[in-house]
């Protein structure tokens, strides 16, 4: 039901901000063991020195008869002592000066300390520049800095070992690689090698089985080959530019749904559908595939919008109807109430469908990993057609490393935040810089709890959230219910719902799970994705019809289905990311993104929960079962005279190419409402505030920790205070981003006043969070920063990213329970937006 008053467009900022140097930051400090100098040093010169004969003798007893493979460098493993003294990881890349760099030594990949193992990375060194890399062991034994401290201290204090590098060093999945019989293998290649064409020769000298899709995410190629772990050992000792090998990802199962029963009003409700125009905005389902012909769906996909990735036809090939069903529901939404009407159906938006598994009787010769079949997926309908659209993704796997990148959320970060894809044949490449014109949205799926228990809410806790809805660009929908009968057939007398009306659904996974200081807070939102019974003696129904969604079946052109889960909340979320798209056609997918996330609202049942914890660390662990709630059409598309939304896309170069030094920070001067505000007095008002980009992902693991970051950047935000001028706030602002980057604990501005609080609300790439207070207070808080802290842009110089631009969308909503108080008119005659009046009748 559409809120009353809530009819007005939401307001866009522009020109409002201006652009604040960075004064550098004095002094510093790093984190490094006290060691003996002469006898550290001269030991790890000596361990280095005997892992390079090591490998070389390891080279001489291998007949490789191809020249091209044989190695041009050594692969060694520097372990660390502890976890409280960490490798400094950027010395462990180095370069030629000249032109073009020729890499020195590289670090491959890092494997985090644990509780009984220290922290290990992998790091190739060119033979020809062997005596440089000892040289750095030489200069700490030999030599001091200025300030009288050894050469390379901080490199050289925190390595404990040495040693070369054998193929078991490269394996980074979980678990012991099986060692025994022929498997398929995950190689990761280094992408700037010169090398990188031997993979192909070590593959024809040994007589292996490669698959012939490969994908190229920045500067790693993913390949897989078939072969036994001991025709791979040599791997090490040869020129092939191999940097990790993991357990491969493939595509062969999508959760089930259940078919429900065919209804009588289907022709009925085709009859009053007015489909959208030929250009209006899609929703693009990368699923198992849309019955085209379903007399529901023919006029809103057309067959030049109807692909596959797989064999010829991109009809549903689910046995449950999974894509047909997902389509009906991003069209329409539930169709219960469609079909049981008679109004017209006006639609505003269109759909598109790309097949991405495979079905009966299709030939699968080689493994599909989910990252290239995303790259291949997401590229078919933009060569098709170039209206706007919406990626909806319902499809997920189990987590192998819980709410860390894989290769298929990395090709999701990768692919939102517009980097080009080519293909030649089944070569499918992620290149290039990121293109913000070619930003895309990935709404993503949580996916599901597996099995039920009576406990959901237990389960949903610790069920974390599946591959690729950790991707820190995507949208991530969970689930929640309002749909709590019980059904009325006899045979589930004593049967109850297990989730009550507004509580999160028995099927959603959360992110309690994920390392809460690092990986971003999922899901963003939620959806409706029904309820699940239960007898209260370990039985359970989780698709009855009653506690589900109706949608479009794929059993014959006229069938009706019933879906549920979160992949059904992912559909109906792309439709109204869909919607605000074609509603404001000039805002970027950053921007819808944080527009649906700014525009939710938790459930009763979900405020009681967050707003009687105290705690912001309880609200955090609340945030990742909930997302910020549930958005609704209205929020979405609509504000109101007493609920009004701001929007401002901007953009700005955060670092300094040379120095990599923070360059820049933005002050926005908003146009706040302030005489309003002031008369408001002691009344409460709520601001919330989001600030919503695109982060360019780095998939390899060797840098998910300190300057080496998964991100290529973060942003932050922050509120001028009540009692700060605006000098005192970009001063401020100047010590807290110093802070940020530096890794210190944020400030407490007014903390008490955020309801998440900076610790929480800085994960990830898109942030939100809710200022409390009084109007008189709020009407002195009108200026808001937004500030850099660096990623891999900034400290990786072979990149060549760290002069780009960083654009974000900031997003602002004011609102207060007093209807007669008018916020939205003072602020739209500043930003000169005509507001239409309504005149008496006489």
């Amino acid at each position: 039901m559409a809120e009353p008053g809530r009819d007005l467009d939401h307001l866009y900022v522009h020109g409002h901000a201006q652009t604040q140097g960075f004064r550098p930051p004095q002094g510093g400090s790093s984190k490094r063991r006290k060691v003996d100098r002469h006898g550290h040093g001269q030991g790890l010169k000596n361990a280095a020195e005997s892992a390079f004969e090591d490998s070389d003798e390891e080279r001489s007893e291998h007949d490789l008869s191809d020249d091209e493979l044989r190695a041009t460098g050594t692969v060694i493993v520097l372990e660390g002592e502890s976890a409280a003294y960490p490798l400094k990881l950027d010395s462990l890349s180095s370069y030629t000066r000249g032109r073009p760099h020729q890499p020195k030594w590289l670090l491959f990949s890092v494997r985090e300390a644990t509780e009984d193992r220290p922290e290990r990375a992998t790091v190739w060194v060119a033979d020809d520049h062997r005596q440089e890399f000892l040289q750095l062991f030489q200069d700490y034994l030999d030599e001091d800095t200025p300030k009288g401290s050894p050469k390379y201290q901080d490199l050289v204090a925190n390595i404990a070992r040495i040693r070369r590098a054998v193929l078991a060093d490269l394996w980074t999945s979980d678990g012991a690689p099986p060692q025994h019989g022929t498997h398929w293998w995950e190689l990761w290649l280094d992408a700037g090698s010169e090398h990188l064409a031997t993979f192909d020769g070590f593959v024809t000298a040994n007589r292996l089985r490669a698959a012939t899709r490969s994908l190229q995410l920045r500067d790693r190629v993913i390949v897989w080959v078939q072969a036994s772990w001991s025709q791979l050992e040599i791997l090490p000792f040869t020129a092939v530019p191999l940097t990790e090998i993991r357990r491969p990802e493939f595509i062969d199962t999508v959760e089930d749904l259940d078919v429900g029963e065919q209804q009588d009003y289907v022709t009925d409700l085709a009859d009053r559908i007015v489909p959208a125009p030929a250009d209006a905005p899609a929703v693009c389902h990368l699923d198992t595939g849309v019955l085209r012909t379903h007399v529901l769906l023919r006029d809103s996909l057309a067959e030049d919008d109807h692909h596959t990735v797989i064999g010829v036809s991109g009809t549903d090939v689910h046995r449950h109807g999974h894509g047909t069903s997902m389509a009906g529901l991003a069209l329409y939404g539930d169709l219960e109430p469609h079909l049981v009407g008679s109004h017209p159906i006006v639609l505003r938006h269109r759909l598109e469908s790309v097949r991405m598994t495979p079905g009966i009787g299709e030939e699968r010769l080689d493994p599909i990993d989910y990252g290239s079949a995303t790259v291949q997926a997401a590229a078919l309908p933009e060569i098709a057609n170039g209206r706007p659209r919406v990626y909806c993704l319902t499809l997920s796997y189990p987590p192998e490393h819980t709410g860390q990148p894989t290769l298929w959320s990395a090709a999701v970060d990768a692919l939102a935040v517009g980097t080009d894809s080519t293909h030649d044949g089944d070569q499918f490449q992620l290149i290039g810089e990121p293109d913000p014109d070619s930003a895309r949205l990935i709404v993503v799926a949580a996916g599901n709890v597996s099995p039920y228990l009576d406990d959901h809410r237990l389960n949903s806790e610790t069920s974390p959230i599946e591959d690729p809805g950790q991707a820190w660009n995507a949208l991530t929908v969970g689930a929640y219910t309002d749909l709590a009968d019980t059904p009325q057939h006899p045979q589930y007398a004593g049967w109850s719902p297990l989730a009550e009306p507004g509580e999160l659904s028995p099927h959603s996974r959360t992110s309690l799970l994920f390392d809460q200081r690092r990986w971003p807070i999922k899901p963003d939102i939620c959806m409706e994705g029904g309820n699940v019974l239960s007898n209260g003696a370990g039985d359970f129904n989780e698709r009855h019809s009653l506690l589900s969604l109706r949608s479009t079946g794929n059993t014959s052109d006229t069938a009706l289905t019933s879906a549920n889960a979160t992949s059904a909340a992912t559909a109906q979320a792309s439709r109204l990311a869909t919607l605000a798209m074609g509603r404001y056609p000039d805002y970027w997918p950053e921007t819808i993104r944080g527009l649906l996330t700014h525009s939710a609202e938790w459930t009763p049942a979900m405020a009681r929960q967050v707003k009687a914890k105290i705690g912001k660390n309880e609200r955090h662990q609340l945030l990742r079962q909930y997302g910020w709630g549930v958005p609704t059409e209205d929020t979405v598309l609509n504000s109101s005279r007493q609920a009004v939304t701001l929007i401002s896309q901007d953009q700005f170069v955060p670092f300094h190419g040379t120095s990599r030094a923070m360059r820049h920070f933005r002050l926005h001067s908003l146009p706040w409402p302030a005489e309003v505000l002031e008369e408001l007095g002691s009344t409460d008002v709520r601001l919330r505030m989001t600030l919503s980009y695109f982060i360019e992902p780095s998939a390899a693991r060797r840098g998910w920790r300190n300057r080496y970051a998964y991100a290529s950047h973060g942003l932050r935000f922050d509120l001028q205070g009540p009692l700060e001028s605006q000098t005192d706030f970009i001063a401020r602002i100047n010590r807290e981003a110093q802070d940020a980057e530096d890794g210190s604990a944020p400030g407490k501005n007014s903390s008490d006043r955020w309801l998440v609080g900076t610790q929480a609300r800085n994960l990830g790439s898109l942030h939100q969070d809710e200022w409390h207070g009084t109007g008189a207070e709020l009407a002195r808080c009108n200026s808001v920063a937004v500030f850099p802290v660096g990623g891999w842009w900034k400290y990786n110089t072979r990149a060549g990213r760290s002069d780009l631009p960083v654009r974000y969308a900031l997003l602002l909503s004011l609102q207060t329970a007093e209807q007669n108080v008018d916020l939205y008119t003072p602020i739209a005659t500043q930003l000169h937006v005509p507001i239409a009046t309504t005149v008496p009748a006489t």
